[in-house]
């Protein structure tokens, strides 16, 4: 791999890691003008979803991670075991692709993961009041609340545009842009985070990033889980729908 390609692949994975290991946090309050005319049922699933405390998952999981870009491409499959004594614990169980990425993009975007659980810096990129502003727009045609979602700082880990909710206010997806472009070298990253609903747990299930890179073009990375175990207990493969 070229020097020109790795380095600015490199910054703007990595910098992914608020959005990637983060957006589980949820807040107590929520920011809406009093004279917003709101669709009262996807303000409902959103004040729903506001509502729920913050409740961090035990878990075991498989994930497999893949980039590319410039023609070059990777990928790792992985074992990871998270609990909040111990924190992000991982172990690569297969990889193949070119070696540059899988050292500098999936494995540091794997150890940033672990240090920024270690610094217990969630709450920075979380969706919450603390970083966004909410804004109802009603159900979508999967009968899903839209909720728009408006950083209230730029910042490159968080996110401008909308999360999509069940009416019980279960988070189903995120959907965006970051709000500020991690360097120059990379324009326009959109980021497409999954949630499922397992063994009572919210838990998020893929994401994937594509970006546009100065002179060398696109680039992309995705991400998915498969959970064995959420709080001690079994998961069903076939009651999850990935």
């Amino acid at each position: 791999m070229s020097t020109s390609f790795a380095a600015p692949v490199v910054r703007w994975h990595v910098s992914q890691l608020g959005v990637a290991a983060a957006l589980i946090a949820t807040p107590l309050a929520m920011h809406i003008s009093a004279g917003d005319e709101v669709d009262s049922s996807a303000a409902l699933a959103m004040q729903t979803f506001l509502a729920r405390p913050t409740i961090t998952h035990h878990y075991r999981a498989s994930r497999r991670l893949e980039a590319s870009g410039s023609g070059q491409r990777a990928w790792l499959d992985v074992r990871t075991d998270f609990t909040i004594a111990s924190g992000l614990q991982y172990e690569v169980t297969a990889e193949g692709g070119s070696r540059y990425i899988r050292a500098r993009v999936l494995r540091s975007l794997l150890d940033e993961e672990q240090q920024l659980i270690a610094r217990r810096d969630e709450a920075r990129v979380a969706i919450s009041t603390a970083n966004y502003d909410f804004t109802p727009e009603g159900f979508n045609d999967e009968g899903l609340a839209v909720v728009g979602l408006q950083p209230r700082r730029q910042d490159r880990s968080l996110i401008a545009g909308r999360m999509f909710l069940t009416a019980d206010g279960d988070l189903v997806r995120l959907e965006g842009r970051l709000a500020r472009n991690p360097s120059w070298w990379t324009t326009r990253v959109n980021v497409v985070r999954s949630y499922r609903l397992i063994n009572g747990a919210v838990m998020p299930v893929s994401l994937e990033t594509t970006a546009h890179l100065r002179v060398l073009g696109s680039s992309a990375l995705r991400m998915t889980y498969r959970y064995s175990h959420i709080d001690e207990r079994p998961v069903d493969e076939n009651d999850v729908d990935y």
